[in-house]
């Protein structure tokens, strides 16, 4: 085993091994009477083509139905008894199952949760009954507004790249996959090169290591199909004029205002900090300026919010409002005021400092469970290749100066070209 040890001069000293067979293991030793494991695997709703959208989600769920070690129901069976949590998540860029414990008994469950994520056996029977569970979560995602809006917005932010397309994929996609489908899928992506296996938790990080390696040693085939070296599409260019989609929405109260940039992704990390700035002065909290001039003193809206959402290939400035259909024109050219503001005016120092006590504390507060650190290290190691961001993020947004913010306003926040989605009750 090689390694390579990283010690960082902070609250967080991870350790990070690169196995011979491609894995990479990140564990620390922590003083919390648990340990979680989370699998992070570099695969999500992105790889997939038009025909197979969707089959990630589906899959995530069928990695529970047993392997040829474990009868479909006895992971979980195995977890209930010791006390023990597990759950997993689907993205677009990459999915991620942990399971915490105790640490007595982590020995036991760690090598079973890697044995179901590696070898799931994707029984015909089990497929076509776990099909029906997920047709009937997309149709619980249509029926839900919050979320048909959100996709409504990202087919608008892009024109090509897969994240305009929904994680759960579409009704007629997933009625039509084959389970042998998934199996090539699973051989495909589900190999120790794809994965970053990140162990926190009571235990010294040796044996963490070894707890880790040895279970996927006893899991991995020995033959096994290379990863495919996933070629990346190209972020698509910012828009040029404003890109305008009006719907209608009867289940809504009031009408809806999404407005939107793209910017840059992880691809381009240094480039997002100075965003995630803009967006917390924007709309954070009680004293961010949408929130204070929008609704606190004008009353056009009763609800507004700013984030910068960091996707991979390419990220969205997202903006959205809650108001009447008579105040969707006054609210939008409000909001284009200010981001007219934020490329002609140099922010005050005051909302800065805010922004950076903010971020300080909630760095802080984010470290204190073995699954907020696997998180954050198992997040960054596998969508960046690195663990330093996990750790630099606070000083990063401490160097984001009055200028560095103007700068990416005017380069990426154009008050003249946005996407915009309206959202009428009817």
């Amino acid at each position: 085993m090689t390694s390579t040890l990283l010690n960082f001069p902070r609250l967080n000293t991870p350790k990070l091994y690169q196995l011979p067979g491609g894995l990479t293991i990140v564990a620390e030793q922590m003083p919390v009477e648990a340990v979680n494991l989370s699998l992070w695997v570099n695969v999500g709703s992105t790889a997939e083509s038009d025909t197979i959208n969707g089959m990630a989600h589906f899959l995530e769920h069928m990695i529970f139905k047993g392997t040829e070690r474990l009868a479909s129901g006895e992971f979980e069976r195995r977890i209930e008894e010791r006390g023990a949590v597990t759950n997993a998540a689907t993205s677009q860029d990459y999915t991620h199952y942990y399971i915490t414990s105790a640490p007595k008994d982590f020995v036991e469950l760690a090598p079973l949760q890697i044995d179901v994520v590696l070898n799931a056996s994707i029984p015909n029977e089990a497929f076509e009954r776990e099909r029906l569970v997920v047709l009937e979560e997309i149709r619980r995602s249509e029926d839900n507004p919050r979320r048909r809006i959100f996709q409504r917005a990202m087919e608008t932010a892009f024109d090509k790249l897969p994240y305009r397309r929904p994680v759960l994929g579409p009704e007629t996609v997933i009625s039509q996959l084959q389970p042998q489908q998934m199996r090539d899928f699973h051989a495909t992506w589900y190999q120790p090169p794809s994965i970053t296996a990140v162990a926190v938790g009571n235990l010294p990080v040796e044996e963490l290591v070894e707890i880790v390696a040895k279970g996927f040693e006893r899991t991995v085939k020995t033959e096994h199909p290379t990863p495919i070296q996933q070629v990346q599409p190209n972020s698509e260019p910012l828009f040029k004029n404003i890109v305008r989609k009006e719907f209608i929405d009867e289940s809504l109260q009031q009408a809806r205002l999404i407005m939107l940039w793209r910017v840059p992704g992880l691809n381009q990390l240094e480039k997002t900090y100075a965003l995630d700035v803009l967006a917390a002065i924007l709309g954070h909290g009680l004293t961010s300026r949408l929130v204070q001039d929008l609704r606190q003193e004008l009353g056009l809206v009763s609800h507004i919010s700013v984030s910068n959402m960091t996707q991979q290939l390419q990220g969205t400035f997202y903006i959205t409002a809650y108001c009447t259909t008579e105040n969707l024109s006054a609210t939008e050219a409000r909001i284009v005021q200010h981001i007219q503001n934020l490329q002609t005016e140099m922010v005050k120092e005051a909302e800065i400092a805010r922004v950076r006590t903010k971020v300080a504390n909630r760095f802080i507060f984010a470290n204190e469970a073995p699954s907020d650190r696997a998180n954050l290290y198992g997040y960054y190691q596998s969508m960046v290749g690195d663990l330093e961001p996990a750790f630099n993020y606070p000083a990063r947004i401490q160097a984001q100066d009055t200028t560095s913010l103007m700068q990416a306003a005017q380069e990426y926040l154009s008050p003249d070209a946005y996407g915009v989605v309206v959202i009428k009750p009817s």
